[in-house]
C-alpha cells in the first residue's frame, strides 16, 4: 500500500475545491474509505461537496484484441452519490458503458471477485489435471468434452501456474482483510496454494519423463520456451516460469530459455539471456518445455526437431507428425 499512500500524500499538498480524485487500482475493500479518505480530509474542504472521491477498478486484459479500454464497462463507486456522478461523467467521455455501484467498497470487492473467480477456477482445473495425470486420463480431452455443454459450464484450462500482477496477488488482500472480521477465506486461500504448487508438479512430471527415457537428470539440458506469464505479453511478473527454472537448476539441470518478448531474465543467482531458437538448439536439448504458448512459435517445426517436448499449454494439439515425442500436462 506504500505506493497508494505516497500518491495520496503528494495529492494532499495540492488539494483545492472542485477536485475529483479516483483510486484506480486493485486493493482490499475499505481502502478508499479507511486509507485514502482520511489523508485527503480538511476542515475547509468537505468530501461530497467541494471534493469528490471515488474508486474505479482497473479492468485490463493484456494482449486481448477484442476488449480494450473503450468497450470494457467501467465500475464506479463514490464516497457519496455526487462523487459517483462526477466520476461517471468523466469516464463516459472515454468509455462506452459506465456502471455505478453504491460505494467504493462494493467496487473494490467486485474487482477482487473478478480476479478470485479466475484464480479459483484455474485452481480447480489444475487440481483435476494432477488427478487425471495419476489416473491416466487426458485432462485436455476432458475439458474439451465438458465444454460442449451449452449451459452451466465455463471452460478453464490447466497450466504451469498463474502469474501477472493481479491473479496470484489479489486473493491475499481479501484474506488479510477478512481476518479483521474473524472470517477465514479457506476456499480462496486453498485455490492460491494449488496454483502456487503447479510449478512443482510440472518439474516432477518432467523429471519422471526424463528418467523414464533413460536420461540422466543431473546434467540434463532443458530448453524452456516462453517465460512470460501469458501468451503474447511481455510481462514476467510472478510468472511460473521463474519457479520452474529455479527448481530445475536446483536439480542440477542445465536450463536455457527462448522467448521473443523477453531478451533477458533476472533469476536467482544472476541473469539469463534468451538463446536463439534453431533446429540445433532444439535437438541439443534433452527436453523442450513449452511454458508459454506464444503464437509466434511454429509448433510443428519445434516438435520435428526436438527429441522430447513437454507441453504445459496444449500448444501442440494440432501438430500432426511426431506426437509420440510430446508429453502434455
Amino acid at each position: 500500500m506504500s505506493y497508494i499512500v505516497s500518491a495520496c500524500q503528494e495529492i494532499a499538498k495540492y488539494l483545492h475545491p472542485g477536485m475529483l480524485i479516483i483510486l484506480e487500482s486493485t486493493t482490499y475493500p475499505g481502502t478508499t474509505d479507511e486509507l485514502v479518505l482520511p489523508m485527503l480530509q480538511r476542515q475547509d474542504i468537505t468530501v461530497g461537496k467541494e471534493l469528490f472521491l471515488c474508486f474505479s477498478p482497473e479492468r485490463v486484459d493484456p494482449g486481448n484484441r477484442h476488449f480494450q479500454t473503450a468497450n470494457t464497462p467501467k465500475l464506479v463507486g463514490g464516497v457519496t452519490p455526487l462523487c459517483t456522478a462526477h466520476a461517471a461523467a468523466l469516464y463516459e467521455k472515454a468509455v462506452i458503458k459506465v456502471v455505478p455501484v453504491s460505494s467504493p467498497r462494493a467496487a473494490e470487492m467486485a474487482k477482487l471477485l473478478e480476479n478470485i473467480f479466475r484464480n479459483v477456477n484455474i485452481a480447480l482445473v489444475n487440481e483435476l489435471a494432477m488427478l487425471c495425470d495419476r489416473m491416466g486420463i487426458d485432462v485436455w480431452e476432458v475439458v474439451d468434452a465438458a465444454a460442449t455443454k451449452p449451459f452451466g459450464f465455463m471452460s478453464f484450462h490447466p497450466g504451469p501456474g498463474v502469474g501477472g500482477h493481479c491473479i496470484p496477488v489479489d486473493p491475499v488482500y481479501l484474506a488479510w482483510k477478512a481476518k479483521e472480521y474473524d472470517f477465514y477465506t479457506n476456499f480462496i486461500t486453498l485455490a492460491a496454494e494449488v496454483n502456487a504448487n503447479m510449478p512443482y508438479f510440472v518439474v516432477q512430471k518432467l523429471l519422471r519423463a526424463l528418467s523414464g527415457r533413460g536420461a540422466r537428470v543431473l546434467g540434463s539440458r532443458i530448453l524452456l520456451l516462453g517465460v512470460t506469464f501469458k501468451r503474447n505479453v511481455a510481462d514476467v511478473r510472478n510468472s511460473p516460469a521463474l519457479k520452474v527454472l529455479d527448481l530445475l537448476r536446483d536439480h542440477g539441470i542445465d536450463v536455457t530459455y527462448h522467448d521473443p518478448l523477453t531478451p533477458q531474465l533476472e533469476v536467482k543467482g544472476g541473469e539469463l539471456r534468451s538463446v536463439p531458437l534453431t533446429a540445433e538448439s532444439l535437438a541439443a536439448a534433452d527436453c523442450v518445455v513449452i511454458h508459454t504458448d506464444h503464437p509466434a512459435f511454429d509448433y510443428d517445426w519445434i516438435v520435428e526437431h526436438a527429441r522430447l517436448v513437454f507441453d504445459t499449454r496444449n500448444a501442440t494439439r494440432d501438430v500432426k507428425a511426431g506426437r509420440e515425442k510430446v508429453i502434455r500436462l
